[in-house]
């Protein structure tokens, strides 16, 4: 079938699971969040594809969560004489640092990292505990590790399910799902 059509049914039907997974309770519990799933699938793409772009956008994900995470956690402590400009300061250096290790192999698409930081703060300012409380930023660092890692998975299954329905001689899921990077 021409590339296309394979794509969005491949897309649709792993979609229709990825969502249905993350109602599951267990899941949930955990504070796990579609969203991202759905953002890290995406970067697979956005990646390349294939076994490498699955490692980098995750890498690059998880990396950009990780450094959102100290960022937080220098608003909330070391930054926090600065008042309002705790936070500013934090994310500032966050950035800057996502940017300067772009040089290491697999950290290298810096918008990838920012999805992770904007994805644990989002997850720490938002998703609340068992408890009613704001999650600590490790834990939301983790929910988020665990998010992308499936997302990635999904993007992974897809482009593999897609060149598979793939009539002969039409392009990759690859090239059909981010024509300007294949």
């Amino acid at each position: 079938m021409p590339a296309l059509i394979a794509l969005a049914l491949s897309v649709g039907v792993l979609a229709v699971l990825d969502t249905w997974l993350f109602g599951l309770a267990m899941l949930a519990a955990a504070s796990l969040q579609v969203w991202i799933s759905f953002i890290s699938w995406g970067t697979h793409f956005q990646a390349g594809g294939k076994a490498t772009g699955s490692l980098t956008a995750a890498a690059c994900m998880i990396w950009g969560a990780v450094v959102g995470m100290v960022a937080l956690m220098l608003a909330g402590g070391a930054l926090s004489g600065l008042g309002t400009l705790a936070a500013p300061v934090a994310v500032g250096l966050g950035a800057a640092l996502i940017v300067l290790t772009s040089k290491v192999p697999y950290l290298n698409i810096i918008p990838i990292g920012f999805f992770g930081f904007a994805c644990v703060a989002a997850v720490t300012i938002l998703v609340k505990g068992s408890d009613g409380s704001a999650l600590a930023p490790t834990a939301a660092l983790i929910a988020t590790a665990i998010s992308v890692l499936i997302g990635v998975a999904f993007g992974f299954v897809s482009e593999i399910v897609t060149d598979m329905l793939t009539k002969k001689g039409e392009p990759s899921a690859e090239k059909t799902a981010d024509p300007g990077h294949a």
